[in-house]
């Protein structure tokens, strides 16, 4: 059998998606016979059934679901090939995924340090996704929750969790939350859309948005927003993750930076630690010589 064309599999999954081919048809801007023909010739040339049609009616065979599925991944394949050669053009571009809320003052640490052009930014939730679809070249990732499979990563923070609540809100006043507590508010989100840090803290502040962050977004709450640590969340370790094929100059140099900043940034938290006065409540200071 002849190599199939990425036409034909555009073909098949519009009209498998839509099950109709006159719908199929109009959404790909062509007739309808040319599109009836173009999937039976398809399936004569594969040997198999993809679809059943009768006068009402279109039906994926099992056949069907099965390539079905793996069109849609061929297709996803290929659109991130074409990203990620076309970003090879302009090498000094740089893609950063985050997901909002996550390492928020950590990144902004390191987007001040890095020599580089600054990257953009890209917020989503799946940010391993975006690395493979070629959307990003470099992730903020969480290595507990994120499939790191494939990826070149490395660990950069470790951040606890927090709850995000208006100034005014009676568990603003606690020292400690749980998420059986924030799941009875009616403005809780666990999984916060895609938007910006500052758009989730106006939201909070507005009172319409109760959200867990990193403890890292503390950095920059407003006077409006109250972060209170989540007791029954783990702390999350971030990572920065790239694929290994696209270890271009300049990610491997954001990665290097990153690593510089978190190791300084350790490093403070430790010397104030050690400067921390735990001495009981009236003890005197220690002469120094």
């Amino acid at each position: 059998m002849d190599r199939l064309e990425t036409r034909e599999l555009v073909y098949f999954v519009t009209v498998a998606e839509e099950l109709h081919f006159s719908r199929a048809a109009e959404r790909l801007g062509i007739a309808q016979p040319p599109l009836s023909r173009a999937v039976s010739r398809l399936e004569r040339r594969m040997g198999v059934r993809l679809l059943e049609r009768t006068s009402r009616r279109v039906e994926l065979t099992a056949a069907g679901l099965v390539f079905l599925d793996e069109c849609r991944r061929l297709l996803r394949a290929l659109d991130a090939a074409v990203q990620r050669t076309q970003r090879a053009v302009t090498p000094s571009r740089l893609v950063l995924a985050v997901r909002p809320g996550t390492g928020s003052g950590l990144l902004a640490r390191i987007l001040r340090s890095h020599d580089g052009p600054e990257p953009e930014l890209v917020f989503t939730n799946d940010r391993a996704a975006a690395l493979r679809d070629g959307t990003a070249d470099i992730a903020l990732l969480c290595t507990d929750s994120d499939d790191l499979t494939d990826l070149r990563t490395t660990e950069v923070a470790e951040e606890s969790p927090v709850a995000l609540l208006p100034r005014d809100h009676p568990l603003a006043r606690r020292t400690t939350v749980t998420t059986a507590e924030l799941r009875q508010e009616p403005a809780y989100l666990e999984h916060c859309p895609p938007m910006g840090l500052d758009e989730i803290l106006d939201r909070v502040a507005l009172g319409r948005l109760i959200t867990v962050a990193g403890s890292g977004t503390t950095d920059r709450l407003t006077r409006e927003v109250t972060a209170v640590p989540v007791t029954d969340l783990p702390p999350t370790t971030l990572a920065l993750g790239w694929l290994p094929r696209t270890s271009r100059p300049e990610i491997v140099a954001f990665a290097r930076t990153a690593e510089r900043i978190a190791a300084e940034s350790v490093a403070a938290e430790h010397i104030a630690a050690e400067h921390t006065d735990t001495r009981p409540l009236g003890e005197p200071a220690p002469v120094r010589p």
